[in-house]
């Protein structure tokens, strides 16, 4: 057994005593063996498994059961290190997540556990280790899904079938010394160009009087811009201190999805030292506007879902969720579609994805993996009281990224739970973030709710679109109620509610990353696209379906954000086939499918178009009358011509140009008359702008007959 040697990461700076916070990272191979549940910690070890990582990643290969699932295991990690501690009052082993029900052993003797399967969990070791220079055992065990008690979230998903156990973020051994700064909140307070700093500090004993020092800087230039002391601390009832102040930051640099400017904070006392970035933005819903505000300017979300869990169980994931690099990659790929916003769905992935977020500047809905589709499931055991404390875990580690924008406390579910529980945790976050509570009632005016129309899922049944056309069906008349966007769960009769809405689900027209349909949208390409009978066909009637409805919701401005569903998800095209997918084609190059790169991106450009006409064909020589939406997400106005022209295979036929002035976050609608063609046959109409260096179409494909 190979000792793993002490990896310090000394965050130096304004301490005083020499006894800064380190960190020794167990990131890498891990020994693993396996047993039943009821087995008591095993003496062979004979796999290598990853941390952080999945079990389905061990070596050599650990067998699944006949269904296809990690059922009713026990998998048991360990790791050997020395360390040099006898000088730290504090040694504390930090778990960022793992799944299912965490068990830890340092030495053989039992140290402690939790339940909880996606939030950090922290253990004190130092009453458990040997002395200096002397070799530690540390072992961790965790159990399978279908073993947790139901007084706990178990990540439940419909599409999911094997919930694959596993230490799948990292773990560190923290040193330190009293006082101990036990949490940290940056607040931005932008109005006063201020960082509001609120933090709790555990001090060697009753009574004393501690000095917290504090530094902040530019992240990424090391500049300092602000240093100071304070004795301030208040005493609480667990004898801890609690430091609530503010500094000054002149001139700052406010973090946006276009500019992720980051700084950092560090504090110290005599004992411990420790580091947080942080963006100064602001980010609220104008309940009244309908929209999302950020630093206090109207910001329209554009965007799209990961589900990390469902992409755990995809067949080409590997070691992807874990690559740095590739995670960059994806998040600027992302980028590239022109999105601003990402629901982390169902699930949250490893905590580095959020340290990306923050540098490559994305609004993250950040979604606790609690979903019961209605009332169909009901919470199990799961109590407000209980689901708080996982709540406030989340919280804590997540407030001081200023790319989570949204507590979502949970996806499609209805339930008084969840809206209890928000109500325990939500005044600890100081930023005031809004919240979403799936299909459950909002808990303030100030939070958004999240609207999933989706159209196409009705032609499952074999209900056929009528001659006009799928979506004359449904986007022909905005006054309808059956096709505005606040819908909530359709078994519960669709209650609606005046708060801003998030479209974060829409279309139902999934493929596979080969091009065939899921099994929610086989029936739907036989009942609505019977011509789409092949994987290049089907590309094509996806995108341009999607793009098209992607115009409708963003052009009618009745949503603060419209966000695609979804930039990562898994393909499952063999039995069991799956129920949704991406929209890749080579999941390790990040390889997006053309048609969906062609007809959705200049669906999400921040100055769109939509030609609202929804016909399929259209009598020769007809004069057509038709709305031209013109839209301006951006804070400067647009100002330019658009053109509008008639074209077949061959050539242009006929084209006009209009002229525009947006605003900014701005929106005219044209009337455009043009004359169809007297000859029969296929033809599209496109409205086309230039902007950004972008060319940006919508396009309208018509039969003449």
């Amino acid at each position: 057994m190979v000792s793993l040697l002490l990896f310090l990461v000394t965050l130096m700076g304004c301490g005083t005593s020499g006894h800064e916070r380190n960190v020794l990272s167990l990131h890498g191979d891990w020994d693993l063996a396996q047993t039943d549940t009821l087995s008591s910690i095993p003496v062979d070890f004979e796999y290598k498994v990853p941390v952080p990582g999945l079990i389905d990643m061990a070596s050599p290969e650990i067998k699944m059961n006949q269904a296809g699932q990690f059922e009713d295991r026990l998998f048991w990690y360990r790791k050997t290190f020395t360390i040099d501690a006898d000088d730290r009052q504090v040694v504390q082993l930090k778990i960022n997540k793992a799944k299912y029900f965490t068990r830890i052993y340092l030495n053989r003797q039992f140290v402690g556990e939790s339940p909880y399967g996606f939030v950090p969990l922290y253990f004190d070791l130092k009453p458990f280790l040997n002395g200096n220079g002397e070799e530690n055992e540390l072992i961790i065990s965790i159990g399978c899904w279908n073993n947790l008690p139901d007084s706990v979230t178990n990540g439940w998903d419909f599409e999911k079938l094997r919930y694959i156990p596993g230490i799948y973020d990292d773990v560190k051994i923290m040193l330190a010394n009293k006082p101990l700064i036990t949490n940290m909140q940056a607040v931005p307070v932008i109005e006063e160009g201020k960082l509001r700093i609120v933090t709790g500090v555990e001090p060697e004993h009753a009574g004393q009087q501690v000095k917290l020092s504090y530094l902040i800087r530019e992240s990424v230039s090391g500049k300092e811009i602000a240093t100071g002391t304070t004795t301030a601390g208040k005493p609480d009832n667990d004898g801890s201190l609690n430091f609530d102040f503010s500094v000054s930051i002149p001139g700052c640099t406010l973090w946006t999805p276009e500019d992720p400017f980051l700084y950092e904070l560090e504090l110290a006392t005599s004992g411990d030292t420790r580091v947080s970035r942080f963006g100064m933005r602001s980010f609220s819903f104008d309940k009244d506007k309908g929209m999302a505000m950020l630093n206090g300017e109207p910001y329209f979300m554009r965007g799209t879902n990961v589900c990390i869990f469902r992409f755990f169980e995809d067949p080409d994931r590997e070691g992807l969720p874990w690559d740095r690099e590739w995670v960059a990659k994806l998040h600027k790929r992302f980028k590239e579609m022109h999105w601003n916003s990402i629901r982390y769905c169902i699930g949250f992935p490893p905590e580095s994805w959020y340290e990306i977020a923050d540098s490559v500047g994305f609004l993250i809905q950040d979604e606790y993996p609690i979903w019961t589709l209605g009332t169909s499931h009901k919470m199990g055991g799961v109590t407000p009281e209980r689901l708080s404390h996982e709540y406030a875990s989340w919280m804590r580690e997540r407030w001081n990224h200023p790319c989570v924008v949204i507590w979502d406390a949970q996806n499609e579910s209805i339930t008084d739970v969840t809206g209890e529980a928000i109500q325990l945790v939500r005044d600890n976050d100081f930023s005031n973030r809004p919240w979403d509570n799936g299909w459950a009632a909002p808990q303030a005016g100030t939070d958004c709710i999240e609207s999933h129309p989706y159209r196409f899922g009705q032609y499952r049944s074999g209900k056929k679109p009528s001659e006009e056309g799928p979506l004359k069906d449904h986007f022909s008349e905005i006054s309808s109620p059956d096709n505005g966007p606040n819908e909530r769960s359709p078994a519960e009769g669709g209650e609606k509610y005046e708060n801003a809405i998030i479209i974060n689900e829409y279309a139902w027209i999934w493929l596979n990353r080969n091009g065939t349909p899921t099994t929610l949208t086989d029936k739907v390409y036989e009942n609505v696209f019977p011509e789409a009978d092949s994987p290049a066909r089907r590309y094509v009637t996806y995108a341009k379906h999607l793009g098209m409805m992607t115009e409708y919701w963003r052009a009618h401005r009745q949503c603060a954000g419209v966000l695609h569903f979804c930039g990562l998800g898994y393909s499952r095209p063999e039995e069991p086939r799956g129920q949704t997918s991406d929209n890749f084609t080579d999941i390790r190059n990040l390889t997006y499918e053309p048609q969906f790169y062609k007809y959705v991106k200049p669906a999400f450009h921040p100055v769109g178009l939509m030609i609202d006409m929804w016909e399929k064909s259209i009598t020769p020589g007809r004069q057509l009358i038709f709305p031209l939406h013109v839209i301006n997400d951006l804070p400067n106005e647009w100002n330019d011509d658009v053109r509008v022209y008639i074209r077949n295979e061959k050539e242009v036929i006929s084209e006009k140009y209009v002229s525009c002035n947006l605003l900014p976050y701005g929106k005219e609608i044209k009337e455009i008359t043009i004359d169809m063609p007297i000859n029969t046959g296929a033809y599209q109409i496109v409205a086309e702008i230039y902007a950004n260096s972008d060319t940006v179409r919508s396009i309208r494909d018509i039969k003449v007959d």
